[in-house]
């Protein structure tokens, strides 16, 4: 699908933002702007995306600039459903959104979304769908975004409900922040010799990540197992298993995903079915909470509990079980 550029939009007489398509000889422009950005994570980098084949999706990631610096940039795909042409940012992530500086103003947030939509209409784009990340990943959380997107016309697709788990006590206390039912058996799973540890054995967890979300859900993980591989290769210390084990078994085990400075998702969680009584994910959770603290994160992100907005109730007391509180994970949609 050829796009047309927009070469820029002048705003007044003294602010130019302009909008073009990402090339991939901006990659470590795109890359280092994200890491040094308010809410950037993971999923927003040119690293992480590399590793959808490029016949995956078609990319049409956006860079804004103001004054020939980089004001905004914007991972997204085009895609031609039912209903048009959608530009979505992300459909390969957990999440996207535009990536802004500490401290971009209200005005030129809104001059963002005039030329986002700008660049959609010159391009006969039908649909603009955004998936933000929750405000945990920033290291300045705001809403200026979020008012720019419904001031311009845009509505709330879905706003799923993220677990959370704020970090702001010691480790050494992890304990006293479940309910007696998780504390209890986390303590039976240290006396039942269930022990923890860093593992790259994701071919064993691989295997009981299948088997377990078939049988409860019958679908398959969101990667494959060499993606999953691939991606650990490009972030060996951003991309984590954890292994419960007993008599060096693995009975369950969880993916970290160090998403920036601040926040970390446990993005895969298993265990194996005819092993509960050891309750390995209980010791699990108490020292993943230990080592995100120990590496000074904010906050540990289980993940959504809703599905298209609909609670998964049993799913939601398990995880709150653990101290996790509910953040709104939202999306935004405008008919262009």
């Amino acid at each position: 699908m050829k796009l047309r550029e927009i070469p820029f939009r002048e705003l007044n007489e003294k602010n130019i933002v302009s909008v073009s398509r990402y090339q991939v000889s901006q990659q470590q422009a795109w890359d280092e702007f994200v890491r040094h950005a308010n809410n950037g994570t993971v999923f927003h980098t040119r690293k992480f995306l590399s590793y959808h084949p490029d016949d995956r999706f078609e990319d049409c990631s956006l860079i804004f600039t103001k004054r020939k610096k980089i004001l905004s940039v914007l991972p997204a795909v085009v895609r031609e459903e039912e209903d048009g042409i959608s530009l979505i940012s992300h459909a390969g992530s957990s999440f996207g959104g535009p990536v802004f500086q500490t401290g971009t103003s209200l005005k030129d947030t809104f001059f963002l979304v005039d030329c986002l939509l700008d660049f959609a209409a010159a391009n006969k784009i039908d649909k603009v769908q955004l998936t933000l990340p929750p405000l945990i990943y920033s290291a300045h959380p705001g809403n200026y975004f979020d008012f720019a997107l419904l001031e311009a016309g845009f509505t709330y697709c879905k706003r799923e409900v993220s677990s959370v788990i704020p970090l702001d006590f010691a480790d050494e206390d992890i304990l006293l922040t479940f309910s007696d039912e998780a504390r209890r058996a986390a303590r039976k799973a240290m006396k039942s010799g269930v022990v923890v540890r860093e593992s790259e054995d994701y071919n064993t967890f691989y295997a009981l990540l299948e088997n377990n979300l078939k049988l409860r859900h019958g679908v398959r993980p969101t990667h494959t197992l060499p993606e999953l591989l691939s991606l650990r290769d490009l972030f060996p210390d951003d991309i984590r298993l954890f292994s419960a084990e007993v008599e060096g078994e693995m009975i369950a085990g969880i993916v970290l995903f160090v998403c920036n400075a601040r926040s970390g998702l446990a993005f895969y969680i298993s265990h194996r079915e005819d092993r509960q009584e050891f309750r390995g994910v209980n010791l699990l959770f108490v020292e993943v909470i230990r080592w995100c603290i120990q590496h000074r994160l904010n906050y540990l992100d289980f993940g959504i509990f809703t599905v298209n907005m609909r609670p998964n109730w049993g799913l939601a007391r398990f995880k709150e079980s653990f101290g996790a509180l509910g953040i709104f994970r939202d999306t935004f949609v405008k008919i262009v």
